[in-house]
């Protein structure tokens, strides 16, 4: 009897070891480049790396953190936050992630139609009026920003947002036609939006004709915008409530804000530009027009699009989450198969038309998605889904490596791609099992 309780013990002992070594494998905890299947030695070639984007001049600095097995085997930053003083680059810094904000969008967003509050081919008018009985751009007169236009074949659908498939575009970045019909009905890119509300703006939005009919193109545009709206409309709170509690505080993401606290101010990233000239911290206002102090500006406009601030350590928590098919730490967001859904190719034939090899790839749900064609130009497997941010701020997930890559620097100049292009094999070449 005594050998049977034995074996039980053992059993049970090893079932609680099992448990608690898969839970651990969930959460996010440093460890040695060895206990994520890296080399020591070639992640070296990593750090020589950055700090030689530093001597070059592409950038002022460089933080990364680097993820496989929830082990965090690289984290670390180069370079410098004032090039005058020769203060270091933080890794723990809070930088302006800007797009990146539309991967916490899509996560609200499947969170509310897991509960039954939508369907994913729902018309946008169900919810919004001003989006019924839409129109299609036929033909604009720069001159004098005129247009014509045609009946949009169907509606635009909640899963047409998600993919950027709805015929929506981008202020200030898009054609000419975008930008001209959207500035003259003050539309603008979410993030530093003074003096309006995100509910007239996206009302506004439903009255301006479509770029192409829904469903037949891929073009990146206000869709992550829209869809924070109807997140507060469906949820009753404002998007920054809605992230906060039910995203934020649950994964323990204590440094993403739409407005960052004073108290974390100084943490903020300083933001610089470079130009053949060299490297020098940027003026107040970017692009002429969007004050970079605007996560410290108290706004209560947020774009789920591109308003939040965050860190590496934050971010990788959410990537993290859904590398563990929508669960950290015991608490899950997300089913498994919602996951599946939204790191799968939602777009059929179609191709975004933006990054690089773009043509060879798919999108998912606010993700970039590397196909099975594309993944012979990368060392990223096929599966592997990412996004960025203006700002100069990516990251990418591969599942089949189950690998977690971010590299954050806050720039903008004719060289800082050069980093983007040299970073990924050397992540790669130091990966051993």
């Amino acid at each position: 009897m005594n050998r049977y309780f034995t074996i039980l013990l053992m059993l049970f002992a090893f079932i609680a070891y099992t448990n608690t070594s898969h839970a651990q494998s969930k959460t996010l905890v440093e460890a040695a480049p060895a206990a994520g299947g890296f080399s020591a030695a070639r992640l070296a070639r990593l750090d020589s790396g950055m700090n030689a984007w530093v001597q070059q001049k592409w950038v002022n600095g460089s933080a990364v953190l680097i993820a496989r097995h929830g082990k965090i085997v690289f984290y670390k930053a180069h370079g410098f936050n004032d090039l005058d003083t020769k203060a270091p680059l933080d890794k723990n810094g809070i930088f302006r992630i800007a797009s990146q904000t539309k991967a916490v969008t899509v996560t609200a967003v499947m969170m509310l139609w897991e509960e039954g509050v939508f369907s994913l081919d729902d018309p946008v008018s169900k919810f919004i009026p001003s989006f019924a009985n839409q129109k299609v751009l036929a033909s604009f007169n720069p001159k004098d920003t005129t247009y014509t236009t045609v009946k949009a074949n169907r509606p635009v659908t909640i899963r047409d947002l998600l993919t950027h498939t709805s015929g929506l575009g981008y202020p200030a970045i898009g054609t000419p036609a975008e930008n001209a019909i959207y500035a003259k009905a003050y539309l603008t890119g979410g993030v530093g939006t003074k003096g309006q509300k995100l509910s007239d703006a996206m009302t506004r939005l439903g009255s301006l004709p479509l770029f192409f009919q829904p469903g037949t193109q891929w073009k990146y545009g206000l869709n992550m915008d829209l869809l924070g709206y109807l997140v507060e409309k469906w949820s009753g709170m404002t998007l920054e409530e809605f992230f906060t509690k039910r995203i934020f505080n649950p994964l323990g993401m204590k440094d993403t804000y739409f407005n960052l606290p004073a108290s974390k101010g100084p943490r903020l990233v300083n933001f610089f530009q470079g130009d053949s000239t060299g490297i020098k911290k940027a003026p107040y206002t970017f692009g002429g027009a969007l004050d970079m102090k605007f996560p410290l500006q108290k706004t209560d406009y947020f774009s789920g699009g591109g308003g939040l601030v965050s860190t590496l350590h934050d971010y990788a928590i959410l990537l993290q989450m859904f590398l563990n098919k929508g669960e950290y730490n015991g608490v899950r967001l997300l089913a498994p198969n919602t996951v599946r859904m939204i790191t799968m190719n939602q777009i059929g034939d179609l191709h975004p038309n933006l990054g690089e090899n773009a043509a060879n790839n798919k999108f998912g749900f606010g993700f970039f998605i590397i196909s099975d064609d594309g993944a012979r130009l990368t060392p990223s497997q096929a599966g592997t889904y990412s996004w960025g941010g203006v700002f100069s701020t990516s990251y990418w997930v591969d599942p089949k490596e189950d690998l977690i890559v971010l590299a954050y620097e806050q720039m903008w100049g004719p060289y800082v791609n050069n980093t983007a292009k040299a970073f990924k094999p050397l992540v790669y070449q130091a990966l051993e099992e």
